[in-house]
């Protein structure tokens, strides 16, 4: 493998398949590593490679070239002793992107004072979008920060038919009309010129509570 180049992803659970599959689809090299013999096995031929390891032996890790790889992902859910040692010595042995997952706040907190400094939380992160998605009338919802939000909705009535430069979205709503797809053209920037169409599906910006407000716009 082609370390510098690949990613390890330490966890082979719902969450550590997912991203490793969907990495392998990106076109990335992929390493991954797990305890059970089943999961593994599960995996052979779907990853770049597959093995099965202890990830919280520092010379383990050594044997499998770990410290060559400049990102690593640890998506260890069910152990969380597991999940923090595996992180600790990743950072132990100098990997420059270190990714791991943390099942709750504390949890959280110690990932990120033991020095990892990307933290995900993906049940808690699903349950928030879904929940925007429940309340409002969304396509989708994506959190960029604590208080900015990406919004795919339908326009509403006020501006369609009228160019974006002139219906004060931003003024009136506080948000941005940033792209539009159009059935049968496919997505395209927006500029002060563009004019919506009822059955066009737009991506708006801004502040959480007024990207979800005005996404109930009729």
């Amino acid at each position: 493998m082609a370390e510098e180049d690949a990613i390890v992803v330490i966890g082979l659970g719902r969450f550590g398949s997912a991203l490793a599959l969907e990495l392998m689809a990106s076109g990335s090299e992929v390493l991954g590593i797990d305890d059970s013999e089943e999961i593994v096995q599960a995996h052979n031929g779907l990853l770049t490679h597959v093995v099965r390891a202890d990830s919280t032996k520092e010379e383990t890790l050594r044997q499998l070239s770990v410290p060559d790889f400049s990102s690593a992902v640890v998506a260890i859910g069910g152990d969380i002793q597991a999940n923090i040692l595996t992180a600790s010595l990743l950072l132990k042995l100098g990997i420059p992107n270190i990714w791991a997952k943390a099942v709750s706040d504390p949890h959280g907190e110690i990932l990120r004072q033991i020095g990892v400094t990307h933290v995900i939380f993906p049940e808690k992160d699903m349950g928030k979008r879904v929940a925007h998605l429940v309340r409002g009338v969304m396509q989708d919802y994506i959190e960029i920060d604590e208080n900015f939000a990406l919004v795919k909705t339908n326009p509403p009535q006020e501006i369609i038919g009228v160019p974006l430069g002139k219906s004060s979205v931003r003024t009136i709503h506080g948000v941005t009309v940033t792209a539009f797809h159009r059935p049968g053209e496919g997505w395209s920037y927006t500029t002060l010129d563009t004019t919506l169409q009822a059955d066009d599906v737009i991506l708006i910006a801004g502040d959480v509570r007024k990207v979800e407000s005005f996404s109930r716009l009729k």
